[in-house]
Parts: structure tokens; C-alpha cells; sequence
């Protein structure tokens, strides 16, 4: 898609009077993201967690911009235990656009699951959400892919829990505290270098 597609995008978004959307999914292990931390000299910190590589917690998240670009906002559904499904996908497109109230353009990649048959059935009835593609693996133009980063490498770095409704409560927590902080959410769109004022 590239600058002028976004520009394209940008433009469709103000003609419909549209959130722009951006919209991605993650998951988050059990295992903790080891980072450089402080500690005393010659006492190097020791990180223990439970061996459980296959426990984690899907996220589906969308950073919205406002039609005017005053105010962002990000979104989370949060799947313990569980896969981002055609499902899943289609109910956190449908809270979203009840939620913001009005048109959306949401701005993905092209992972199969956002090409399926139901998320595809869903759009077709919805005639206030538009979808435009992400180039292929272009991650660093999603904005929510620098929350997902933000939120691992800063807010959960070196967190070990125990049991996976920690890390849930851990991840919501951490969303929380992002969709809070409208400067960061920003930060995150700055991060892209996308041609998008704010």
C-alpha cells in the first residue's frame, strides 16, 4: 500500500466521515520476555516460571483514529486459552462499529483468517465497515503491532506468572493503562511513519 495508499485511505476515511481502524492480532506466552534489567553487582536476577510453551493468551486489538484525528483509541478482546477465530474476528468488528458509532475503515493484513468465508459473509451485511489491505509482511506499518511491542518488550518484560489467568489479567491491565495514555497511542502511529497528521 505504501504512503500513497494510506493517503487514499486517508482521504476515503474523511469523504465517509469514517474512524480509520487499525486492526491486529498477538498472542502472549507464559514464558517470560527476557530484557536487560538492573541488578546488584555480581548477583545476576534469575527469572522462574513454569515449562508450559503451549499456554498463551490471543488478542485481537485496534488502534481507531477519529474522523477529525483528535483522539485515538485502542480496543482489546482477549482469548485465554484460545486461537483469534472467522468468529472472533467478526465479534470484535461488530462491538467496534457499535462502540465507535459510526463508518469504519479498517486498515489489516491479509492473514486468511481476516479472508474467510464468515468474516467475508459478516462484511458483506455491514454497510458502514470498509476493509483496505495492508502490503503483504509489512508489519511495521500497523500501529497496534507497536502496542503489541510496547506492552511485551516494556509493561511485561521479564514477567513470569504462574497461571494463565495472571497473564490475562497482566495483558488487560497493560492494555489498559495504554488506552489511557493518548500521547503513547500516538507514539504508536509515529512509530509506522505513515503519512497520518495527528
Amino acid at each position: 500500500m505504501g504512503e500513497a495508499g494510506v493517503a487514499a485511505r486517508k482521504k476515503k476515511g474523511a469523504r465517509l466521515n469514517a474512524h480509520l481502524v487499525f486492526l491486529d492480532e498477538t498472542g502472549f506466552l507464559m514464558c517470560p520476555l527476557v530484557q536487560r534489567t538492573w541488578g546488584l553487582r555480581g548477583l545476576t536476577p534469575v527469572l522462574r516460571h513454569r515449562l508450559c510453551h503451549h499456554r498463551k493468551v490471543s488478542a485481537i486489538g485496534a488502534l481507531s483514529i477519529s474522523p477529525r484525528r483528535r483522539r485515538l483509541g485502542l480496543y482489546v478482546h482477549l482469548y485465554p486459552q484460545g486461537n483469534i477465530s472467522q468468529e472472533a474476528v467478526s465479534v470484535f468488528l461488530r462491538d467496534l462499529r457499535r462502540h465507535l458509532g459510526g463508518p469504519l475503515v479498517v486498515i489489516w493484513d491479509r492473514w486468511s483468517v481476516h479472508r474467510g468465508r464468515q468474516v467475508r459473509q459478516f462484511l458483506e451485511e455491514q454497510n458502514l465497515i470498509h476493509t483496505e489491505w495492508l502490503p503483504p509482511y509489512a508489519p511495521d506499518l500497523n500501529p497496534v503491532d507497536k502496542g503489541w511491542s510496547w506492552m511485551k518488550c516494556h509493561r511485561l518484560a521479564n514477567y513470569a506468572p504462574a497461571e494463565i489467568e495472571e497473564l490475562t489479567e497482566a495483558v488487560a491491565d497493560a492494555s489498559r493503562q495504554a488506552q489511557d495514555r493518548q500521547e503513547l497511542l500516538r507514539g504508536f502511529v509515529r512509530a509506522t511513519g505513515l503519512p497520518i497528521r495527528l
